[in-house]
């Protein structure tokens, strides 16, 4: 027999049913053999009686009879694999908790390396070898091992789902196809699956591109704290000055008030002093007379006594202490004038520390603004870098376009903005007049402008010297406490809200409220006439130091 299984292939041992060595081998009429049980199943459940391999019909089913040769070489075989499984089981590995087992292994079940569509069973390296070299075996479907592969069959047919079926969206079998999905839209498993593992790497991609946009969302929250937090800082920061130099107004008031009240106790203790003193120095002159007194009244000499008794005989030269009076001094009235004062002092010191905070806030909003020369008054004289503008007496040949003032010696910015906050300075230091702020892009830029909110414009100016007005509707004429030299000026375009500010000082100077934006606004300039060169020095759009 070994003899045998050196000449022999196992290949000559396979069922030709179930694709495995022969278990109880029988052989029919036609002379091929089959397990007894494959062959007595396959027999069962078809309409005529043949053999499987060759088709050879019987006209009634063989009596089935074991093949001994055929059995016992089978034997021989299945005990070689066996002991070769025993050898190999030790190198590899046993199956772990989750992990797929094989389905052949006894006893300690290996791990699998593969899973069989056809034969439904998962397999170890070593029983994995003849779907790897038996030509009937190369042709089963292998795949990564799996658990469950019943779950892979028909429930209904009991054969292997294979086909998809697009009008039920659901996985067949081949037997489907012939009832319940018969003439519906049917494909192979494999075509199916490389359309919807396109249709995943699309969906894949989608997700990479909705979670960059959420990383993206992230760093946008990220920085929006970042900015809130610097935000924080800063108001505390600015908190804290402005309550600690109203914590210093008070204890000055404080320190003042006190002052006030030992000065006045310091006068009324004086004014004692100098009485008390002037009269130890009566009393002293007076006990020196008494003294005197005593010795003349003592005296044997008449004559002495006689000529001395004018003189003694009258008191010294001494004050009349009747009315005088060391009245306390009256503090009536002292708290209440020092805390009016304190009252004052800390409104206009509040006053002055908020518009501070203030306008620190809003040159955080500062945005670079260049002139524009195609709006330019032709006598106007821009600088080549667009910051600065001032009145020439020389009328220039430009061309007139719908976008420069002619006759308005004013110039507007090439910047427009039509929302959000922006901020911008410019400088009026040496001039005697001026206007300044924003217009709305429809103005009407030929002739004479009077430039009103309801024209389209919000602008403060400096009119003979020392005039300072707002262009309101009526105008308002503006009272300040020192002359600007440099003027802020914002804008909050959703607020409705123009702001002019005298930027050293920092100091309000007049807002424009309730204003309605509807259009683009242009900063707007007006360095006015030269005026014989007492006007001469420029409008300067300075740089933003906050």
């Amino acid at each position: 027999m070994s003899a045998a299984n050196c000449l022999l292939t196992e290949d000559q041992f396979l069922c030709s049913i179930c694709l495995d060595v022969f278990t109880d081998p029988v052989f029919i009429p036609c002379g091929h053999n089959f397990c007894k049980t494959c062959i007595t199943q396959h027999w069962n459940v078809s309409v005529q009686t043949q053999c499987p391999n060759c088709k050879e019909a019987f006209n009634s089913r063989p009596e089935l009879r074991v093949n001994t040769l055929i059995s016992e070489m089978a034997a021989q075989f299945r005990q070689s694999a066996q002991q070769k499984a025993s050898s190999s089981s030790s190198e590899q590995q046993a199956a772990k908790p989750g992990e797929v087992p094989c389905d052949v292994c006894t006893g300690t079940k290996l791990k699998a390396l593969k899973s069989c569509l056809v034969c439904l069973d998962s397999y170890c390296e070593t029983h994995l070898e003849p779907h790897l070299t038996r030509s009937g075996l190369k042709r089963h479907q292998l795949i990564d091992p799996v658990e469950n592969l019943e779950g892979r069959m028909c429930t209904e047919h009991d054969k292997l789902l294979e086909l998809f079926c697009k009008t039920d969206q659901m996985c067949v079998c081949m037997l489907c196809t012939y009832s319940d999905h018969k003439n519906h839209d049917v494909v192979p498993l494999k075509k199916e699956y490389e359309g919807k593992k396109a249709e995943l790497g699309k969906t894949e991609t989608e997700f990479q591109q909705m979670i960059q946009k959420r990383r993206l969302k992230i760093d946008e929250i990220k920085h929006s704290v970042e900015l809130s937090e610097e935000d924080a800082d800063r108001e505390i920061a600015e908190g804290v000055q402005v309550f600690t130099a109203l914590k210093e107004s008070v204890e000055r008031s404080q320190a003042e008030l006190i002052d006030t009240i030992k000065e006045k106790q310091r006068k009324t203790e004086k004014q004692a002093e100098g009485f008390i003193k002037e009269l130890e120095q009566e009393i002293c002159e007076l006990k020196k007379r008494i003294t005197e007194v005593e010795q003349l009244s003592c005296s044997e000499d008449h004559l002495h006594l006689l000529q001395s008794f004018r003189t003694l005989n009258t008191a010294p030269p001494t004050k009349n202490w009747t009315g005088v009076r060391v009245s306390p001094p009256s503090y009536e009235g002292t708290v209440v004038r020092a805390v009016n004062q304190l009252e004052k002092t800390i409104s206009e010191q509040m006053k002055k520390l908020l518009t501070e905070a203030e306008l620190k806030r809003v040159q955080q909003s500062a945005v670079d603004v260049t002139l524009d020369p195609d709006t330019a008054q032709p006598e106007l004289i821009l600088s080549d870098d667009g910051k600065q503008v001032k009145h020439g007496d020389v009328r220039k040949n430009l061309p007139d376009n719908s976008k420069r003032f002619n006759s308005c010696v004013s110039v507007l910015a090439k910047q427009s903005f039509n929302s959000g906050r922006f901020y911008y300075e410019v400088q009026v230091e040496g001039k005697t007049e001026w206007d300044s702020g924003v217009a709305r892009e429809s103005i009407n830029r030929k002739g004479i402008i009077t430039p009103t909110p309801q024209k389209g414009y919000w602008t403060i100016c400096l009119k003979n010297e020392n005039e300072y007005k707002a262009f309101a509707d009526p105008q308002v004429r503006l009272s300040l406490k020192s002359r600007p030299q440099k003027v802020g000026v914002f804008v909050d375009y959703e607020e409705g809200l123009v702001s002019f500010y005298d930027v050293k000082s920092t100091a309000l100077i007049y807002s424009f409220t309730g204003c309605c934006f509807t259009e683009k606004l242009y900063p707007f300039f007006s360095p006015g006439l030269n005026n014989g060169g007492k006007n001469s020095a420029p409008l300067i759009i300075s740089p933003v130091n906050h």
